[in-house]
C-alpha cells in the first residue's frame, strides 16, 4: 500500500550486540512499501571498532537519496527535523535517550519498535535476557515513544514462540522479520489516528542491563549446566563467553548439556551436570570443533 506521509527514522537497527552487520530491513520495508522518508537519523558508537563499521542504515538512505543526520546530540538538529514536516518518526535502535522536545515535533510521535513483550524486559538486552533466561516465548512491541526507558503506551503485540536451541542473531533475524510485519500492518491505523495506544502496565515490569566484558567470563560453579548453555547462545558477538581449557583461554561458541563428561573439555557445573564444548574459538583466533582443539592444543 503505498502512502504519501512523510516519516522520519531514528536508528541502526542493530537490536543486539554484537551484531556485525545489517541490511537494515524495518528501513528499506518502509521505502518499499510507499512511505516517504525525510530523513535517518543515526550515529556510530563510541567504540572505536564500529566507527570502522559500515553503517547500514546510511548506505540503504544513500540508494534512495536520503538525507543521514549523525547528530552528537538529537537536540542539535531539532530545527532541522522541525522543516521536515513528517507526520510521525520510527525507531529501532537509535540507543541514545530522546528529549521531549524532540518527540513533540511529530503530530503521532515517535513510534519504537522494541523487541520484547512489554512491559518485560524494557532495556538495552531484551534478545539476549529471553535467551539467558530460558523463555518459551517472547515477541515485538510496537510503543509510542516516551521520556521514560521504555515505558510508553503500546499500539501493538505479536508473540514468537522459541524452541530453547535459538542463538542471539538466531533470535535478532525472528524479530525484525515480525517486527516488520507488524509495523506494516499497524502503521496506516496508528498515522491515521484510528489506533491509539494502550498504557503499560508499570507494576509487571523488568528490566534488561547493559552487557559488558566482564559478563563473558564463564563461571560454571555459579551456574548450572543448561544456564552456561543459555550464556553462550546469548552472548556470541558481545561478550563472547570466555574460559581457560587445558591451559588456554578460549571462547565457546557451540556446547550442550551432557550426562557425563566424556571430553577432557567437558566441565563440571554447579548442580554437577556437565557441559560440553562442541565449539569453539581457539587463541589461534580461529574457530574449530572441540575435538580439532584436543588435536592441535592438548598435547601442548
Amino acid at each position: 500500500m503505498t502512502t504519501s506521509k512523510t516519516l522520519i527514522f531514528f536508528g541502526n537497527e542493530r537490536l543486539v550486540s554484537g551484531l556485525t552487520s545489517t541490511n537494515a530491513p524495518i528501513l528499506t520495508a518502509l521505502i518499499e512499501n510507499g512511505y516517504k522518508i525525510a530523513a535517518v537519523v543515526s550515529h556510530h558508537s563510541d567504540g572505536q571498532s564500529r566507527n570502522n563499521r559500515e553503517l547500514e542504515v546510511a548506505k540503504v538512505a544513500a540508494e534512495h537519496n536520503i538525507p543521514v543526520l549523525l547528530p552528537k546530540d538529537p537536540i542539535d538538529i531539532l530545527d532541522k527535523l522541525r522543516s521536515m514536516n513528517a507526520e510521525a518518526a520510527i525507531l529501532v535502535a537509535y540507543g541514545r535517550l530522546i528529549p521531549q522536545s524532540i518527540i513533540d515535533i511529530f503530530p503521532k510521535g515517535i513510534i519504537n519498535i522494541h523487541p520484547s513483550l512489554l512491559p518485560k524486559y524494557r532495556g538495552p538486552t531484551p534478545i539476549e535476557s529471553a535467551i539467558e533466561n530460558g523463555d518459551l516465548e517472547t515477541g515485538t512491541s510496537i510503543m509510542r515513544l516516551s521520556a521514560g526507558m521504555d515505558e510508553g503506551p503500546i499500539y501493538a503485540q505479536t508473540t514468537i514462540p522459541l524452541r530453547g536451541s535459538e542463538t542471539k542473531f538466531d533470535l535478532y533475524d525472528m524479530e525484525v522479520e515480525a517486527s516488520s510485519e507488524l509495523l506494516l500492518k499497524v502503521l496506516p491505523s496508528i498515522l491515521d489516528g484510528s489506533l491509539e495506544p494502550s498504557p503499560q502496565p508499570n507494576d509487571h515490569a523488568t528490566y534488561s542491563k547493559l552487557l559488558t566484558k566482564a559478563d563473558g567470563i564463564l563461571d560454571p560453579t555459579s551456574h548450572t549446566a543448561t544456564e552456561c548453555e543459555r550464556l553462550i547462545r546469548a552472548h556470541l558477538g558481545f561478550p563472547k563467553t570466555k574460559t581457560t581449557a587445558l591451559g588456554h583461554d578460549i571462547i565457546i561458541t557451540k556446547a550442550h548439556v551432557a550426562e557425563s563428561a566424556i571430553s577432557p573439555l567437558d566441565m563440571s557445573c554447579k548442580d554437577g551436570s556437565t557441559l560440553s564444548i562442541d565449539e569453539l574459538i581457539a587463541p589461534s583466533g580461529r574457530t574449530m570443533s572441540a575435538s580439532a582443539f584436543l588435536n592441535g592444543y592438548a598435547a601442548g
